[in-house]
């Protein structure tokens, strides 16, 4: 049986229903463990229902309560149906973890505009629609507040710009969310992890795993990669009452790695031009 031994004091979250987007998997599945474990009801939704299935087995197993419902993030129709759904069964939701989310490591030029979209549409548009869908339908009625997932991107994220741009617009977001939502008691936070070792990482290829965690762990003044874990701790802190007075903030979890991290290693090369106003 799978048991989740949490920090924060039992029954944080008692009659609490929070939902968590990609909670079936890695840092979402971690959260999702996490605050069950204090007594939420967690909800989990994602487009692969047998891994929801999966992860609500294990909540329930260990006495936890969770529900799932399949959703497409990207797409505005899929979010309002779930919430219909939802709020039939729940009456309310008192959370909302915008966890969902994918990309692919590639160079920019390499990227098409397919590729660039879906990730856009899935880490940006589609963390903005639940937001505002969990707003109007539940928060703003019982004070409410969300986290969103984005990540270390702070010195741009060559590799992935697609994700960088998107992440980076996330939590902007999350800043101007958190200013015209103030007014009706929701807070808006984000959590921004690091180099994770977990679930995530293995879905990109072998070979570029390998070289990029040995390259990423090496520069992390830590020394190591970071746990889904401890990403589930930062976001349970921000939903719970200790963070009553913290909004608009995204919080690092990244072992100190934005402040001294290389992530893209530039060939030796002549090709820099450079102008000398002066003549000999």
């Amino acid at each position: 049986m799978t048991k989740y031994n949490s920090i924060f004091r039992d029954n944080l979250f008692q009659d609490r229903t929070i939902l968590v987007t990609g909670g079936g998997t890695g840092i979402g599945r971690a959260i999702s463990h996490e605050l069950a474990s204090l007594g939420a009801h967690i909800i989990i939704a994602s487009r692969k229902l047998e891994k929801l299935e999966a992860t609500a087995k294990e909540i329930t197993d260990a006495g936890g309560k969770c529900s799932i419902y399949t959703l497409n993030i990207r797409n505005e129709d899929a979010i309002n149906a779930m919430f219909d759904e939802m709020l039939n069964d729940h009456k309310t939701i008192h959370g909302l973890v915008n966890n969902a989310g994918g990309q692919f490591p590639s160079p920019a030029e390499n990227i098409n505009q397919k590729g660039w979209h879906a990730v856009i549409e899935t880490n940006l548009t589609g963390t903005f629609l639940m937001s505002k869908t969990a707003y109007n339908r539940a928060l703003k009625q019982n004070q409410g507040n969300i986290v969103n997932i984005v990540a270390e991107m702070w010195n741009g994220f060559p590799g992935m710009v697609h994700t960088g741009a998107a992440r980076a617009g996330v939590s902007n977001m999350t800043k101007t969310l958190a200013v015209e939502w103030a007014k009706d008691g929701v807070r808006v936070n984000a959590v921004a992890p690091g180099v994770i070792h977990g679930h995530g990482i293995t879905q990109y290829d072998p070979a570029f795993v390998e070289s990029y965690v040995k390259m990423a762990s090496a520069d992390i003044p830590l020394k190591r990669m970071g746990t889904e874990s401890e990403i589930a701790s930062a976001v349970t802190f921000l939903l719970s009452p200790a963070a009553a007075y913290i909004t608009g903030e995204t919080l690092k979890v990244d072992g100190a790695s934005s402040l001294w991290r290389k992530t893209w290693v530039i060939d030796n090369h002549q090709n820099s031009a450079k102008f000398d106003g002066f003549e000999d």
